[in-house]
């Protein structure tokens, strides 16, 4: 990575802000697009490590500061180090952060305005949820500059249709909220006014169910979810005898039979 110029003001690259069960991290480099730099993909590793240890965090949200959400790696520090060695340690860290946010027990949404490119459209595929505003777009831009989009395929691809996925690798151009959401990249798209109020409105909704078994149900979906149909019946089925298994399982039946509302446990 390179040394911080002198005379820049350092600010934190992640900041955390929490309200209700609900934590917010924020790509803090809203004047550079929020890159993904080798110290961005550390900062925003640990940020995720933290919550993931927090038991009182129900939902995250996933921001970009300033116009933008993310405009993917850092061009200029890659181009700065020209040894294999350095460039597959950076692709090996960006995989991390990615698989992070699948490992993570919480829900996450990502909140995304202007444009959201190469690996910052990665980071909005890897989300379990997104909302968009009107104006946002999307690209998969590496052939621009000869570079294929390989590891932000590997999201986009799981996320869109091949075809859709395909036309953002070769084309590169950019797409719009619109035809993201038509393509599944994003969950819905709304007024730029009114993105954080559709954002906290989604996760409150999230936020209101039990921890645990949203925990347990987000890491079986991403288990079955890649495998053969009988293997994945098989995975669903143990654990949806886990799950009957939870204390929130019995409070949840009971609530319902009894007309009250559930009073959950926890994680």
């Amino acid at each position: 990575m390179n040394a911080p110029n002198a005379n820049e003001v350092q600010t934190p690259y992640v900041l955390r802000s929490d309200r209700d069960g609900v934590v917010t991290l924020t790509l803090n480099r809203g004047d550079r697009l929020n890159p993904l730099s080798t110290a961005m993909l550390a900062a925003l590793q640990a940020a995720l490590d933290g919550v993931a240890a927090d038991p009182g965090v129900r939902v995250v949200v996933l921001a970009g500061a300033g116009k933008h959400f993310c405009a993917g790696h850092d061009l200029r520090e890659m181009r700065s180090h020209p040894d294999k060695a350095w460039q597959s340690a950076l692709f090996d860290q960006c995989g991390r952060v990615m698989m992070s946010l699948v490992r993570l027990p919480q829900p996450v949404v990502a909140r995304v305005q202007g444009v959201a490119v190469a690996a910052g459209c990665q980071l909005v595929s890897m989300c379990d949820l997104a909302v968009a505003t009107a104006d946002a777009r999307f690209a998969l831009p590496g052939i621009n500059n000869g570079i294929f989009c390989t590891t932000p395929g590997v999201g986009v691809s799981r996320s869109v249709a091949r075809k859709h996925a395909l036309e953002m690798l070769f084309t590169g151009d950019l797409v719009d909220a619109a035809t993201a959401e038509r393509w599944g990249l994003v969950n819905r798209v709304v007024p730029a006014d009114g993105l954080d109020r559709a954002v906290d409105a989604l996760a409150r909704r999230i936020a209101g169910h039990s921890p645990a078994v949203i925990a347990m149900g987000k890491r079986l979906f991403y288990e079955q979810v890649e495998k053969p149909l009988a293997e994945a019946y098989a995975v669903a089925g143990e654990g949806m005898a886990c799950n009957m298994m939870l204390e929130d399982a019995a409070e949840g039946i009971d609530a319902f039979l009894a007309k009250r509302p559930p009073s959950w446990r926890g994680r």
